[in-house]
């Protein structure tokens, strides 16, 4: 997956006549706080994960206003590939160029109208950049354009910082999600009823393409990998045995282990896949002679490619989403509501058998390794803990939240999360179309996950738990 977003800059202008300074609605006003806001943005955001195209050059005195310098404007973001557009008010805006051009590009759209706050003493006032975000708002909707907004406010102010890096974030989801690749390794767990998924809906209403591999192929991919990369293999191995505490069940596994990350990790680099929803304890062990994948999952996660466990379709998605949220800073979790803790009546064992990455283990926690699976509790803290799923084509996201607390020491890797009201969710995870499997991401992204709903309308945001 790209973690790298490219944000399109367009100031706007109300298309009129040309006023003296000090009247209404001046162009000279909103060229100069579109050329002050334009350089401030890609002067404080531009970083390792953003960068900038904007209008220099373009309509007039770099202002966008009328379908020429629309058209301008299409033909430079699409030759620069920008991921989503940001529409500044730069006096009262433009509804029609703003719809127009946010219909031909298709990406993320933000809008901001920056706080009016300038007022001459005869009454007269050069911009009215709220109310034409109004105008601008009501256009989009017409054309059935999704789109993002910022509070009319300020660029020094928090809140711009907020919500324009929230907004980052998003138009990253909405990237990565737009035509991602998937690869399917194996078939379902045969009871496993749950975690049916539709390929067909995933391709037509998502764009999402689904990469089959059965085990006769990873089965001769694994002694390829064995016979050809040996260098590869020891170096997984030495990191293995340096890292884990290991039963006396483990040892002789560990090279097979480190052959199968070298092998999922050339799989996802020959295929282009941006994720994998893998089959794990039925059919790895059999194939490869009592093999466990749980311990290998999380070393690929800190490697930076994803597997979501017991061909959990839907949990890959969603690790893929949430890795995006955090512009790919973050390690998912793939753990499930397991039990109820026995004493605290709103926290939960959110558990799975180890497949959690190493970066993720709290301080006081030892890492060992049982019967090649991985022992130890995930970092305190705030998590988002969320899932995608669906039932007879009604696609739904579930974002819940919860903070760490202390419980019983169990095996696997595994946290104890506490939520405001569990037995709300309890219920409301029975009533579906969710099942127990979740994925958690340090930090909150609830409103993330909420604003990405907004760009693919065949997604629902929850509405009771949000």
């Amino acid at each position: 997956m790209d973690y790298m977003v490219k944000i399109g800059l367009v100031p706007m202008r109300r298309n009129t006549t040309d006023r003296p300074p000090k009247t209404f609605l001046t162009w000279s006003s909103a060229e100069e706080r579109g050329h002050r806001f334009v350089d401030a943005i890609e002067k404080q955001f531009a970083d390792e994960h953003v960068s900038f195209c904007d209008t220099k050059g373009l309509g007039h005195n770099d202002l966008i206003f009328d379908d020429a310098s629309v058209e301008q404007t299409i033909a430079r973001f699409t030759k620069e590939k920008v991921d989503a557009i940001m529409i500044i008010n730069a006096n009262f805006g433009n509804e029609d160029a703003a719809a127009e051009l946010s219909k031909a590009l298709g990406k993320p759209v933000l809008l901001w109208a920056p706080l009016d706050d300038e007022y001459y003493v005869d009454g007269m006032r050069p911009t009215d950049s709220q109310c034409g975000l109004f105008g601008v708002s009501r256009q989009m909707q017409r054309y059935h354009i999704p789109f993002s907004h910022l509070p009319c406010c300020r660029i020094e102010d928090p809140e711009f910082t907020k919500g324009f890096e929230r907004f980052v974030r998003v138009a990253c989801m909405v990237k990565n999600f737009s035509g991602m690749r998937i690869g399917q390794v194996g078939t379902r767990p045969a009871p496993f009823f749950s975690v049916i998924w539709n390929e067909g809906e995933l391709m037509e209403r998502f764009g999402i393409k689904i990469i089959p591999f059965n085990f006769a192929v990873i089965e001769q991919r694994m002694k390829d990998t064995v016979a050809n990369k040996t260098e590869d293999i020891i170096k997984v191995s030495d990191y293995i045995k340096a890292h884990y505490q290991m039963d006396d069940l483990t040892p002789p596994y560990v090279d097979r282990m480190a052959a199968l990350v070298v092998m999922y990790r050339d799989l996802f680099e020959e295929y282009r896949l941006d994720v994998i929803s893998a089959e794990c304890w039925t059919a790895t062990p059999v194939m490869f002679d009592g093999l466990a994948p749980c311990t290998v999952y999380g070393i690929l996660n800190d490697m930076g490619y994803l597997i979501s466990c017991e061909s959990d379709m839907h949990c890959a998605m969603t690790m893929a989403l949430l890795k995006s949220a955090t512009l790919g800073e973050g390690k998912p979790l793939f753990g499930e509501f397991t039990v109820r803790h026995p004493e605290n009546k709103n926290a939960e064992l959110l558990w799975h058998c180890g497949p959690f990455p190493l970066s993720q283990k709290a301080p006081d926690s030892v890492a060992r390794l049982v019967n090649q699976r991985s022992w130890f509790r995930a970092k305190d803290g705030d998590y988002t803990v969320a899932r995608m799923d669906q039932e007879s084509g009604r696609y739904m996201m579930c974002a819940l939240y919860c903070h760490t607390t202390p419980g019983p020491q169990t095996h696997g890797t595994y946290l104890w999360g506490e939520f405001d009201n569990l037995q709300k969710i309890e219920d409301r995870l029975l009533d579906g179309p969710y099942i127990h499997h979740f994925v958690e991401m340090a930090g909150d992204y609830r409103e993330e996950l909420r604003e990405f709903c907004k760009y693919f309308p065949n997604l629902i945001m929850d509405p009771v738990l949000n």
